[in-house]
């Protein structure tokens, strides 16, 4: 069993500051939903509440003034994706 501390040490990369989520993995989550909510394999109201975890967690890295800025535009433009998933889903 690792514990929280070897964890936390293994989401960062020696030297520098906390680990950011990695675009790749963000992306491959709203596609999921975005999918899902198009085949209508995921019910709209748990695709909202992916949707809403997806949009604050995408905002919070937007704000994060130690993000490099060629990082925070892949993030900025996974945001308003995500934006535009919720607003579908509140029609």
């Amino acid at each position: 069993m690792v514990s929280d501390d070897q964890q936390k040490q293994d989401a960062q990369s020696p030297g520098d500051g906390p680990a950011q989520p990695d675009l790749e993995h963000l992306n491959a989550a709203f596609t999921h939903v975005d999918e899902g909510v198009k085949s209508g394999k995921i019910a709209a109201g748990a695709a909202k509440g992916l949707v809403y975890s997806l949009v604050e967690t995408l905002g919070a890295l937007v704000g994060d003034p130690d993000l490099p800025e060629h990082a925070r535009s892949g993030y900025v433009g996974l945001l308003e994706a995500a934006r535009e998933l919720r607003a579908r889903l509140d029609r």
